[in-house]
């Protein structure tokens, strides 16, 4: 709940936002923003999932192409009550994860080769909860609202930056009251920022809901914290190419041994946190008897 009221305000202050510039500028670059990034946004919902696929080369796997995979996803998705999403397989060493889809009845479920390697099959089976807790909490829906308002207000606040003198000195009446040189300037730089931090804040949120709602499905939270160190210190051993564009997708960052100033821009918390979140929530849960063991296909 409280992860679902943070993404709740956040939308809400990125919602303020846009309406704020859109004050500025006029209603007309307001609805044209709007229809922009909402048409460029819900072609990337409908058709995201095709494209992630193909730029990461990933393929489906049929259950008897790797058994064990497929009945712990059926398994997963029964305990979460939605579908079970098609399972696809990333030849990548880089062990890692992701969920796609535009709603539980289109949900995918793809895995590295690398990730195999690597769990065993507790840990495993509490990331494919994870994974499926994205699917289940719709979250590339909010995604997508969220990348749609956001965009909106990059648009603006670049129609602010380029057609600036339009606007100064000038208020709906012909008066003088309007934007000053400063004032368009600080807001034709700081509004992106602001917007792009605030939709990597939701980003970062989402990403705590489905740690919480995949220990809930998996009835084992220790597992996934368990899977989580691991996959972050296979991401720093093993650095990927660029695709900085699919990383928020991945259950952990595949960047995640490029440390720099530039932290507030990641998509995902630190490891640190979800681990301690995770542990905490599984000593309020009775312990499973999930044996470890290597996973079997």
């Amino acid at each position: 709940m409280k992860n679902q009221i943070k993404t709740i305000l956040l939308l809400g202050v990125l919602s303020a936002a846009l309406i704020g510039i859109g004050a500025v500028l006029g209603k007309g670059f307001l609805v044209g923003a709007l229809v922009l990034s909402l048409a460029m946004n819900l072609g990337a919902y409908f058709f995201s999932d095709q494209l992630v696929l193909r730029m990461h080369g990933a393929q489906e796997v049929s259950p008897q192409e790797a058994p064990g995979l497929h009945r712990m996803v059926e398994e997963l998705a029964r305990r979460a009550d939605i579908p079970k999403p098609r399972v696809f397989l990333m030849h990548e060493p880089q062990p890692n994860a992701f969920a796609t889809g535009r709603d539980p009845e289109h949900g995918v479920v793809a895995v590295t080769t690398g990730i195999l390697d690597v769990l065993d099959e507790r840990e495993l089976r509490g990331v494919l909860a994870h994974e499926l807790a994205h699917i289940k909490n719709r979250d590339i829906l909010v995604s997508t609202i969220a990348a749609a308002v956001a965009s909106a207000v990059t648009y603006m606040a670049h129609a602010v930056g380029m057609f600036g003198s339009m606007f100064l000195g000038r208020d709906e009446d012909g008066g003088d009251e309007g934007l000053s040189p400063l004032q368009t300037l600080a807001l034709a730089l700081v509004a992106p920022i602001a917007a792009t931090l605030i939709q990597m804040g939701i980003s970062r949120s989402r990403e705590y809901l489905a740690d919480q709602t995949g220990g809930e499905i998996s009835g084992d939270p220790e597992a996934l914290a368990s899977a989580l160190q691991k996959l972050e210190a296979g991401a720093m051993a093993l650095p990927v190419e660029g695709r900085p564009a699919t990383a928020s997708l991945f259950i952990v960052s595949p960047f995640a041994g490029m440390q720099s100033i530039l932290s507030l821009f990641s998509t995902h918390p630190r490891t640190e946190e979800r681990v301690r979140r995770l542990r905490e929530q599984a000593t309020r849960m009775p312990t499973r008897g999930w044996g470890g063991g290597a996973l079997s296909f």
